[in-house]
């Protein structure tokens, strides 16, 4: 790992205690301002420093070996991103405001379309690597992954790529799509569907693939 993989592992822990560090900063002198910081900081601090990160490495699709000695942005990503597997009622809480998870997404730099139905449990592992049409509806405990990590002739290789989603989809409950996949426009995905890496949805027949 690089100097800077190195620090990077440590993100998660400095979410913590830095957001702990507000909430007794609010306790010593309880006011608005201090509130809407410990409110707001576990949102802000990661993707502020997502943001100031991309812009000196910005996070790409792509084969990766990972090992060799050298920084790579999923990593990164990955390590800021951390704190919302930690505490997934973090980003629940926003899917209760209509709107409002579709542009915490956008401020990750994914693409969101309009009119989308979010259920509390959707999970999402890489946040920039989704595109999502307008008028999608998720299933309970959907889980859309940008990446994988497999094994090839002794080294661990990384696959980082963006999972697509078209108009008026539905994802059926249970159902997980890795990187690569697309869903193309009006496909209803039924419960439980386990997409192949790079697999390609089409309507009307749905589940199968190009």
């Amino acid at each position: 790992m690089t100097l800077l993989s190195t620090l990077l592992s440590f993100f998660p822990l400095s979410v913590l205690v830095l957001w702990g560090s507000t909430f007794f900063f609010l306790l010593q002198a309880p006011n608005l301002p201090r509130f809407l910081l410990f409110l707001l900081f576990p949102y802000l601090y990661p993707l502020l420093c997502f943001r100031l990160l991309n812009l000196f490495h910005p996070l790409k699709e792509g084969r990766y070996n990972l090992s060799e000695r050298q920084y790579n942005p999923w990593w990164g990503s990955h390590q800021i991103q951390l704190i919302y597997f930690a505490c997934p009622w973090l980003e629940a809480f926003l899917r209760l405001i209509p709107g409002l998870y579709s542009a915490w997404l956008r401020l990750w730099g994914a693409k969101i379309g309009k009119a989308i139905y979010w259920t509390p449990n959707i999970k999402i592992d890489d946040r920039p690597l989704v595109e999502i049409g307008d008028q999608v509806l998720f299933g309970h405990q959907v889980h859309l992954i940008g990446h994988v990590i497999l094994p090839h002739k002794g080294q661990m290789r990384l696959f980082v790529k963006k999972t697509k989603i078209g108009k008026a989809c539905f994802l059926g409950a249970g159902s997980r799509l890795g990187p690569g996949v697309v869903v193309e426009d009006g496909v209803f995905l039924p419960m439980q569907t386990d997409a192949q890496i790079s697999q390609v949805f089409s309507a009307p027949a749905t589940g199968q693939t190009e």
